[in-house]
């Protein structure tokens, strides 16, 4: 089967790997469709990201669906030629924080594509994937690309929990990459009255539009700020920070009413904060890492029509073309989800 390894930065290859047969418990998956992620960008353009590089070989991608192909023993509830979303969060289901049904902190988690330990997890973008049975979300009624969307679309459900109850509430989504585009349609579907969407590009802006962001300020241009909803101590109950950038964060503080939430889905490194403001202002910081029983929720909502994510995936690419799909994925001005379809050669 083909895969697609990263070995250092720049350093992309599709190689052949063997396949494997499924265990008690297991499905083989015929794999249909990959959703390049952040984090996948960061071991294409730096071999990396913080503190954790890449020491050997791995196989990228955990944003993937695919049609189940072989049945281990033991397994039912699920069927030959299905449409599942597969979930990549795989915790030992052992540990202190697993006892605790806190699965996203899991001390031995096997998250695909993960560099963080040592032998790395292996990814999922290859055209064949042996995967647990609890792992499975069957996605009927769902195409390969939308249920490939359940794991980025899971971050931001998750993300919406940690931030406590939105309904009639004002947000202030920072970044509109492909988080801060789910977390609009999150919040909303929670029932967030205003949404306000920053960010420095038009083409994710209009993105942002289209996800139902009410009112969309681009912070690149002569006025982009939020001076209008910083009056009288501030607007937003809750931010979603989905940049990573230390400057939306602190430009965000200004804005935020008394007793509001900061929610940090965003990676881009330690950042300094504005303590003084914030403590003045009694916010809480919340982070958000990862998901777990919201993976599958993120699914039945998307079968029942209640969050449409198709209009996000703006690039599908052949296998083959796994260079070019990484390299679009990167470019904001074009792209918001890139995807790879593993049926497909260039």
């Amino acid at each position: 089967m083909k895969s697609i390894v990263i070995h250092a930065a720049k350093d992309l290859r599709i190689e052949d790997r063997p396949e494997e047969t499924p265990g008690p418990g297991e499905v083989r998956i015929a794999m249909a469709a990959g959703g390049i992620c952040g984090s996948d960008l960061h071991y294409f353009h730096n071999g990396g990201f913080g503190d954790v590089r890449l020491k050997e070989p791995m196989i990228l991608g955990h944003e993937v669906s695919g049609h189940i192909a072989a049945l281990g023993e033991g397994v039912t509830g699920l069927h030959e030629g299905q449409l599942v979303a597969i979930s990549p969060s795989r915790p030992c289901g052992h540990c202190r924080f697993c006892r605790e049904a806190m699965y996203n902190q899991c001390l031995n988690m096997r998250f695909y594509g993960s560099a963080m330990p040592f032998p790395h997890i292996q990814g999922a973008f290859r055209q064949s994937l042996i995967a647990n049975a609890i792992q499975c979300a069957p996605a009927d009624g769902l195409t390969p690309g939308e249920a490939a969307m359940a794991e980025p679309l899971a971050v931001t459900l998750h993300a919406v929990r940690q931030a406590g109850p939105i309904f009639g509430k004002s947000v202030l989504v920072t970044g509109c990459g492909p988080i801060g585009i789910l977390s609009i349609l999150a919040a909303r579907r929670a029932g967030a009255d205003l949404i306000v969407a920053t960010d420095l590009g038009e083409f994710t802006l209009d993105m942002a539009k289209k996800a139902g962001a009410d009112v969309t300020i681009n912070m690149a241009t002569n006025g982009g700020d939020l001076a209008a909803y910083s009056a009288e101590k501030g607007t937003f109950d809750v931010l979603f920070e989905c940049s990573g950038a230390a400057p939306a964060l602190k430009g965000a503080i200004p804005a935020m009413r008394p007793g509001g939430t900061i929610v940090q889905l965003g990676l881009g490194g330690d950042m300094q904060l504005p303590v003084q403001a914030m403590t003045a202002k009694e916010l809480s910081l919340k982070g958000s890492f990862r998901f777990h029983d919201e993976f599958f929720t993120g699914v039945s909502l998307m079968q029942k029509g209640l969050i449409d994510v198709k209009p996000f995936i703006t690039q599908t690419f052949a296998l083959d073309a796994a260079i070019e799909a990484f390299e679009t994925a990167g470019d904001r001005s074009k792209a918001v989800k890139a995807q790879i379809d593993f049926t497909k050669a260039a």
